[in-house]
């Protein structure tokens, strides 16, 4: 996902910006630039030409990674005649989806090239070479009743039988007992198979970060190929939206009076936390911040850095429950977001999300001004509430946030679906944050605007009502009506 976004951005322009160098001579006014992270994450950002170090982020965050099995660091197993891979749990997956489907193995790879130069590199082998059995019915009744899987016991998927294994040995081919002897971690099938994939030899991979993954490709699906089937819908949908939605409003020559910054962020190891150097609690997106403020700012200027992180903006994306046809009780009444509906806002009141009353009025604002529709979603008093990036990043920043996510159907399944029409709907929605929310905003100060807490400045009633209706229709007349920056239709791909 982080390559993907990367050839995209190069396309559209974006400088590729590393944390080890100084950045002073690099940036400035209606710059676009990105920077990666450890390969997983990634953080772009379109500098306004009117930025002054104080106009604040207008930032949509979201995360690249999802459930899976990965490779634990020794993975040999051998029992009953085959030949396995261990695995253990990334994050929280519906793991019974996993049985009886064509996996393949993806992520990267640490190996020694030629003249022995070392280096990381990403691989994906596509075609179906690992595989979890279920269970045949005859030889356990109960399954369809009460399945219970134990991850270490259940889930462990075959790669070959040791029967061919030993053929291919006297055959001189890979995957015999002499190289099982020479690597004791991981088969030789499965280091073969990776270092054909790579172009080395066996003995050059040095270690691995990998995963198992659906081969099946992702496609349209019902009668009107309205629903998108895939896997890793969350959260890669978010990515996908965010991403055309930053390049969609950077194209319009609006950047040069834009007085903040654009920014895209996305992370890895939402799933199991946040809690990594490239993950949404490290410090990855407020360096970023202040080094664009400092380096933009007028020099000394008092509060700089903080000024912009309280004139800042997050839409905090993740994927959101669509209701279910068969089990429709599982919603708040009044809260069941639907397909081709729109993004929903999604509230919880011990801040599982970050969203507020007032972030939630800018953000269907900003839609409404994009002709879209917004839903909303808060879980059942007498269930659970999941979390995502939004009060991490809130929290550990001061970042005004809202969470944000398309509705989807079998979140966390190996495959999931969605509608084409949320799609559409989500990039225009976020292209309208980013060109209209620095508008916007100026019509409801973050802090001290009305009430007790009116700013000094503020003299009466009768000038709030002015100053509000004369900020509605600035609001209107300078920000022009929303192009539509809807690709094609969705793609397999």
């Amino acid at each position: 996902a982080t390559e993907e976004t990367v050839r995209q951005l190069t396309e559209a322009g974006y400088e590729r910006l590393t944390e080890t160098e100084s950045w002073g001579d690099r940036l400035r006014k209606g710059g676009k630039y990105y920077v990666v992270r450890n390969a997983a994450s990634v953080i772009a950002f379109a500098v306004g030409g009117a930025f002054d170090g104080s106009g604040g982020v207008v930032c949509v965050g979201a995360h690249t990674d999802s459930p899976c099995p990965k490779l634990k660091p020794v993975t040999k197993v051998t029992k009953s005649g085959f030949q396995s891979v261990a695995v253990q749990p990334y994050g929280g997956g519906l793991w019974y989806t996993w049985l009886d489907r064509d996996l393949g193995v993806a992520g990267r790879v640490v190996l020694r090239r030629e003249g022995g130069a070392l280096c990381h590199e990403l691989v994906q082998i596509r075609r179906p070479v690992l595989r979890i059995p279920s269970l045949a019915i005859h030889l356990d009744r109960t399954q369809n009743e009460a399945l219970k899987l134990n991850f270490q016991n259940h889930l462990v998927p075959i790669i070959s039988t040791a029967l061919l294994s030993k053929a291919e040995a006297k055959e001189g081919k890979k995957g015999g007992e002499e190289e099982e002897a020479e690597e004791p971690r991981h088969h030789s099938v499965l280091l073969g198979l990776l270092a054909a994939e790579l172009s080395c030899e066996p003995g050059d991979i040095l270690d691995f970060d990998l995963q198992l993954c659906d081969v099946q490709p992702s496609c349209l699906g019902g009668v009107h190929e309205e629903f998108v089937l895939s896997g890793r819908i969350d959260n890669l949908v978010s990515c996908f939206c965010s991403l055309k939605a930053l390049l969609a409003a950077d194209s319009d020559g609006s950047l040069a009076t834009e007085t903040g910054v654009r920014m895209l962020a996305l992370f890895d190891h939402e799933e199991c936390g946040s809690d990594s150097a490239q993950g949404a609690a490290s410090p990855m997106l407020i360096d970023t911040v202040r080094r664009v403020s400092l380096a933009l700012g007028a020099a000394g200027a008092e509060g700089l850095l903080e000024r912009c992180v309280r004139s800042s903006f997050l839409v905090s994306a993740d994927c959101a429950h669509a209701v279910h046809p068969n089990f429709p009780d599982r919603h708040e009444p009044g809260h069941a977001p639907k397909v081709h509906k729109g993004v929903v806002l999604k509230h919880n009141c011990n801040q599982r999300y970050a969203t507020d009353a007032v972030g939630a009025f800018l953000f269907r604002e900003l839609g409404r001004k994009a002709g879209v529709p917004c839903q909303e979603f808060v879980v059942r008093s007498d269930l659970a509430c999941g979390s995502t990036i939004g009060p991490i990043v809130s929290s550990n920043t001061g970042i005004r946030t809202v969470d944000v996510g398309i509705p989807q159907l079998s979140m966390h399944s190996v495959r999931e679906m969605c509608g084409t029409r949320d799609i559409d709907y989500c990039i225009r929605h976020f292209a309208s944050v980013y060109e209209h929310f620095t508008v916007l905003d100026k019509q409801l100060p973050p802090d001290a605007a009305y009430g007790p807490f009116r700013l000094p400045t503020v003299d009466a009633t009768a000038a709030d009502d002015k100053a509000a209706s004369n900020n509605a229709e600035s609001f209107d007349a300078h920000s022009s009506p929303s192009r539509d920056p809807r690709p094609p239709t969705p793609s397999a791909s």
